[in-house]
């Protein structure tokens, strides 16, 4: 592959459809969440802890580079090759919430690229809740499973968001204590829905790609998820037109609490 790019950030803020724009770069290759961060970690612990008394005692410590190197290329093996065996030309749009994890961006730069791009979204976490609860309507959901489901979303060092949130703050003390770091690029939700053209600029610059007219209004999610696996109609669903559409959910006055206090101490109110 050319070029391997991180996407991450806050679930319910837009990474599907930016995938899907960008996926209209026939250069660029960008689907749903990928398993690569996971794989990449579950074998570097592996290396280290599992089987390091094997690999030191016959001298093969020099094959955990092999190892790591060839997760995302064998992840990716169904696209274009060229007789080198690298994706012909592609730019990998690898997306992950846990790319933000500081364990899990130093692999990076340790096996796949010491200048790493990681494109980050951001939300804030009542506008998250909010559609994750119009979701749950949209699916028929009582209002004590919706219930339940929000409080769990909410709930302490738990994905998909307190320790996303977590990570996101991490990375952005990173970013701003290192004057030469150009690791992250954060993006918020709003900025990709109302100004989407400059965003993808914004993008392009960032990872040092040649400009590309894109059409923002017949967008196609070429590489859909499996909503039914996830029980969830609609979860990865994308307008075809982008615009910013109105959320009039209420939340239980409980739920809002803790995500004005979150919102508050995150800085997105």
């Amino acid at each position: 592959m050319k070029q391997f790019v991180c996407l991450s950030g806050m679930p319910r803020s837009g990474s599907t459809l930016l995938s899907a724009l960008l996926s209209q770069n026939p250069l660029i290759h960008a689907e749903g969440n990928s398993a690569v961060c996971q794989l990449m970690w579950d074998m570097y612990v592996s290396c280290m802890n599992n089987v390091n008394e094997q690999l030191k005692g016959n001298y093969r410590e020099h094959i955990v580079r092999d190892f790591m190197v060839q997760i995302p290329k064998t992840y990716y093996q169904h696209l274009h090759h060229n007789e080198a065996g690298m994706v012909d030309n592609g730019i990998i749009v690898d997306k992950c919430r846990a790319w933000t994890r500081k364990a899990n961006t130093d692999l990076l730069r340790q096996f796949i690229d010491p200048h790493i791009k990681i494109i980050v979204i951001e939300r804030s976490v009542t506008d998250i809740i909010k559609s994750f609860c119009k979701l749950f309507r949209k699916n028929n959901w009582t209002d004590e499973m919706v219930t339940a489901c929000l409080n769990e979303l909410l709930t302490p060092e738990t994905e998909p968001i307190r320790w996303t949130l977590e990570w996101i703050k991490m990375a952005r003390e990173e970013h701003t204590s290192t004057v030469s770091d150009h690791t992250f690029l954060f993006i918020h939700y709003n900025d990709l829905i109302e100004n989407t053209s400059d965003v993808l600029k914004r993008i392009y610059a960032f990872c040092g790609w040649e400009p590309f007219q894109h059409t923002f209004t017949d967008v196609v999610n070429k590489y859909p998820e499996n909503d039914e696996f996830y029980g969830l109609d609609g979860f990865h669903t994308i307008r075809s037109v982008i615009e910013k559409e109105e959320n009039a959910t209420v939340l239980p006055q409980d739920i809002m609490k803790k995500c004005n206090e979150l919102d508050k101490y995150y800085g997105y109110l």
